[in-house]
């Protein structure tokens, strides 16, 4: 063991050591130097897009737009507006920002959950977060400052919502349990606090956004080493800085290490194929557990099974069950009502869990349910959500079983349907990555006590880079009844997030008619699978019978029937993308609707 440990230190000095003439001959190397508007000196790593092929690196590369020097950040684009080599930061502006317009709001989230291990980019120590916040209630707190002033219109608002929403900015680094009741973070940015102090008036907070923040990139090894903590204003900030360094330094001196190895021609393979073994021997409970120690910035909070039972009184109140386990209504020390979901036994080594907290467990959204924390202790694996959903269900108002579930009006039934579309359409492009669902359907769409939608259960849901529009599955995954057909039938195109286009169709056309979209009891043949005998009535000219619906609530069915249909095409190219089923369609008239394919099961019927 000492004798390892004495190898790895001599490597990592060794490289040390070369680094600054292995530098030197790099930037030799690529001696290119090019303008762009108000960046007069873009050279290495930096490198423009026309640049000649061996100027600069690819992972560093920039483009001049207008005069307007442009940095293309994960699915975000900031104007640059200061490279400083000597501190070896780059200042961006986000896009969205406009000046003496307090109004304008950042188009993307820039925090430090925002970068990991191997991003050329990360954010400097001298910065701060600001988190616009809505709430359904007045909040009488310094911290929260009210964005009446700029009559921001919130994009994590919904149109569901009837009540008045009050829009607030919190300027400092925010945990879940800080937040008031009734309130949700919308968006988080982060702008520079370099060698300023902030006075918390809306003015100031826009300047400096406007400012913008500072990304410190990699020198040639890859260290990166924070310059200064000193802007930090209270002790915890600066050892979070710290800390944070630290371990940077340290994960790259093992990163190294290891290239030393390599170097000095150590069996690596061996190493790997020890390493693989191992892993393959892990219990469920060592996947999670290796999962909860890789990634350290989860956001949820890590309870123990003490204080599960604890919040939740010796599990006395059950919510509800079924083959993923029981729900049990909980309540914090602060008082916040919880609903804690005690899992069975997982399948795929716990990996339904290992997603569900990796998704959920970053995101904030007015339509997807709120993921405060989770336990792992030996077999013992809870999820504990925030209890707003005293409604239930969606499946218990689409296809009632017992006579008290209320029924819901059409209005209401399209108002839910948006809302739903919002949280997917959210999930595809509102964050860094993309998270696919792939399990859209009525019992996964939680109602709270204004009957607003949120999607739920991420137990099978799969993250994706951005710009994938094709994403890899090992095997089907969903529900039948609301799987898209080209996880089965690989010839009909690749698998993308038009697989949640197709399963909320299945669930639009559903909602629009009351009943499953495959019933073998119906009345008439023809009447088997619903969207294909609904196509037929609208082909011919003919309306749904629904009873005594007046000529209002008609037109909101037809819409939703038309807006599924175009959902659950065969092909995934033919299904509109979730921006263009809110904006175009859901929100449209329905007269501007077109008639689309006949809906298909298989390519056989095709």
């Amino acid at each position: 063991m000492l004798r390892r440990l004495l190898f790895d230190g001599f490597a990592a000095i060794f490289l040390l050591l070369l680094r600054p003439t292995t530098c030197k001959a790099k930037l030799n190397h690529h001696l290119c130097h090019s303008s762009c508007g108000n960046i007069p000196d873009i050279s290495y790593p930096f490198r423009l897009k026309d640049d000649r092929p061996r100027c600069g690196e690819r992972k560093y590369e920039l483009a001049c737009e207008n005069n307007r020097t442009i940095l293309q950040l994960n699915s975000g684009r900031y104007y640059v507006e200061e490279i400083n080599y000597t501190r070896e930061t780059i200042r961006v502006v986000d896009t969205g920002l406009k000046k003496d317009d307090c109004s304008s709001l950042p188009l993307h989230s820039l925090t430090y959950a925002n970068f990991s291990y191997g991003d050329p980019y990360r954010l400097s120590c001298e910065t701060s977060d600001v988190n616009f916040i809505d709430c359904e209630a007045p909040i009488n707190s310094p911290l929260y400052i009210d964005m009446a002033p700029c009559s921001r219109n919130s994009s994590s608002n919904s149109s569901l919502s009837s009540m008045q929403t009050y829009s607030y900015v919190v300027v400092r680094h925010m945990a879940l349990l800080d937040l008031e009741d009734s309130c949700s973070v919308g968006l988080v940015v982060g702008f520079s606090t370099r060698g300023q102090k902030i006075d918390n008036s809306l003015p100031d907070i826009h300047n400096r956004q406007l400012y913008g923040v500072d990304l410190r990139w990699f020198n040639c090894f890859g260290f990166l080493l924070c310059p200064s903590c000193d802007g930090k204003d209270n002790l915890m900030d600066k050892l979070y800085c710290i800390a944070e360094d630290l371990v940077e330094f340290v994960s790259q001196l093992t990163v190294l290490a290891v290239a030393a190895k390599i170097f000095f021609g150590v069996p690596c393979v061996l190493i790997f194929l020890i390493y693989k073994w191992k892993r393959r021997s892990l219990s469920m409970y060592h996947a999670i557990e290796e999962f909860i120690q890789t990634h350290n910035n989860l956001k949820p909070i890590r309870f123990s099974y003490s204080n599960i039972k604890k919040m939740t009184k010796g599990f006395t109140e059950k919510l509800g069950e079924g083959g993923y386990g029981s729900v049990y209504k909980g309540k914090l020390k602060s008082g916040h009502l919880v609903a804690v979901k005690m899992l069975a036994n997982s399948k795929a080594n716990g990996q339904d869990f290992i997603n569900e907290v990796a998704t959920i467990g970053r995101i904030h959204h007015f339509n997807v349910v709120q993921l405060i924390g989770f336990c792992v202790e030996g077999s013992k694996r809870a999820l504990v959500y925030d209890f707003m959903m005293p409604n239930g269900s969606l499946d218990k108002y689409i296809f009632p079983e017992k006579e008290e579930h209320i029924s819901l009006s059409f209005e209401k039934m399209y108002q839910i349907s948006l809302g739903v579309a919002h949280g997917i359409e959210y999930l595809h492009r509102g964050c860094d990555m993309q998270i696919l669902h792939f399990d859209i359907k009525p019992h996964n769409i939680l109602l709270d006590k204004n009957f607003t939608p949120k999607v739920s259960d991420f137990g099978l849901a799969k993250s994706y880079p951005a710009d994938h529009s094709i994403v890899s599955l090992t095997g089907a995954r969903g529900t039948r009844g609301y799987m898209a057909p080209e996880l089965f039938y690989k010839n009909i195109g690749g698998v993308s997030y038009k697989a949640d286009v197709y399963s909320f169709g299945m669930l639009l056309m559903e909602m629009a008619g009351r009943r499953r979209n495959l019933n073998v009891f119906a009345e008439h043949s023809s009447q088997i699978y619903f969207p294909s005998w609904a196509y037929d009535q609208f082909n011919e000219g003919k309306d749904i019978e629904i009873g005594d619906a007046t000529e209002e609530e008609q037109k909101l069915e037809k819409k939703m029937v038309l807006v599924a249909l175009w959902c659950i095409q065969f092909k995934p190219s033919e299904r509109p993308s979730m921006h263009r089923v809110i904006i175009e369609m859901l929100e449209g008239k329905v007269d501007q609707l077109q008639m689309p394919s006949k809906p298909f099961l298989t390519p056989q019927e095709v």
